[in-house]
């Protein structure tokens, strides 16, 4: 009966040993698949953070191309914007050259017709001819009275031409000085300087701001005609009223 017993209880508590592996290998085996759960986590987690940092990379770089393009950009919109200023600027004087040549064409439209004035225009340029015989007499540099009411025609409308120079030429035919006149104008130079300051002179008085005027000779050396006939020769002896861009 004890024996019995005994085998009873051995048995028992072999059973209860048994249950209790069973149930430390279960809680290990559930630990170790928690483990592997949380290593595959980890695992995505990493990969999804490298494939951020990989984004942030690319983002960075394409945000420092951008940056470049937008400056690029910029640049070339700084560029247009001047430009843009440049042509403005130049077409507005060409419409306030163009107005004074419009003008000038209006108030010397009978001095036009009879040939003794030629106006031209050209990118900017404005050129005036006046033959020297409605401005001086023959061989003499001052201007005579009808030759100032012409120029005092002339200056009303030049007072309105801020924004360039005005330039006064002097210029003759090729027939050299001779007789009396040698001694005051040895020369053709002589004659046409004596003639364009003269004329300077007198729009300066008239209110043309000197700073914007100047005097120059040419004498025979720019004909606008041939010097072989009297009618050319005509056309040599002229004073040119010029306005120029300033630089």
């Amino acid at each position: 009966m004890k024996r019995t017993a005994f085998v009873f209880l051995s048995i028992v508590m072999l059973a209860f040993l048994c249950s209790g592996c069973l149930v430390a290998e279960s809680k290990y085996l559930t630990k170790v698949d928690e483990t592997d759960q949380l290593t595959k986590r980890v695992t995505s987690l990493e990969t999804v953070n490298k494939n951020l940092k990989d984004q942030i990379t690319s983002l960075t770089g394409q945000n420092e191309d951008l940056t470049n393009v937008v400056a690029i950009l910029e640049a070339e919109n700084s560029k247009l914007k001047q430009n843009v200023t440049q042509v403005t600027k130049k077409t507005q004087e060409v419409e306030k050259a163009s107005n004074t040549y419009r003008e000038l064409l209006n108030e010397m439209k009978g001095e036009i017709a009879q040939g003794q004035v030629t106006i031209k225009e050209l990118k900017g340029k404005l050129t005036m001819d006046v033959v020297d015989k409605i401005l001086f007499d023959s061989g003499e540099a001052k201007v005579k009275d009808e030759g100032l009411e012409v120029l005092n025609r002339v200056v009303e409308i030049l007072k309105n031409v801020k924004d360039k120079n005005i330039r006064i030429e002097g210029h003759t035919d090729n027939v050299k000085i001779s007789g009396k006149l040698v001694k005051v104008y040895p020369t053709n130079w002589e004659l046409s300087a004596a003639r364009a300051i003269n004329v300077s002179k007198h729009i300066q008085q008239q209110g043309i701001d000197p700073t914007i005027l100047s005097a120059t000779a040419f004498g025979e050396y720019q004909p606008v005609a041939d010097n072989a006939t009297p009618e050319g020769r005509a056309k040599n002896r002229r004073i040119a009223i010029i306005l120029l861009p300033k630089d």
